[in-house]
């Protein structure tokens, strides 16, 4: 595997770790406050601060000029973003961490299918193997197995 290849795995690897731990402490802290929407309110404040000072620091902020010449539904990320974070704040506590992320993560790559098999949003086309179908019916019959457990 090539090294820059390993390098992005491992990054993604670690983005995956922080899921799960961002659902905890976001559950918790909504649980805590008796306020999910709260916690997430909180939970963009952190992040929009981290996003300013990487901006800033990455020198990219002019980039920021041309932003109202781009399509606009290029910033429904946000809103997808945000419904991940009430959702998981809001379900976890009830659903458990491991459940809600689980389904997120199959929901994950039901889309990522779907988009790299039509190359949607400019994605790359990547058809659906036969094994790569085996993989999703396997985790959906993961997640029943664990449901049931």
């Amino acid at each position: 595997m090539p090294t820059e290849t390993l390098r992005y795995a491992l990054w993604m690897l670690l983005a995956g770790v922080g899921i799960p731990i961002l659902a905890a402490l976001n559950s918790q802290l909504g649980a805590r406050l008796g306020a999910p929407v709260a916690a997430g309110f909180v939970l963009f404040s952190v992040g929009f601060i981290t996003a300013a000072v990487l901006l800033l620091l990455s020198g990219q902020a002019p980039a920021l000029a041309t932003l109202s010449a781009q399509p606009k539904h290029l910033l429904l990320a946000g809103l997808f973003m945000a419904f991940y974070a009430f959702s998981i704040t809001w379900v976890a506590p009830r659903f458990g961490v491991g459940n809600a992320v689980f389904c997120v993560l199959l929901g994950q790559m039901i889309a990522a299918t779907v988009i790299d098999q039509f190359g949607l949003f400019g994605a790359a086309i990547h058809t659906v193997s036969p094994t790569r179908a085996a993989g999703i019916a396997a985790m959906v019959a993961g997640l029943a197995m664990i449901q049931r457990g």
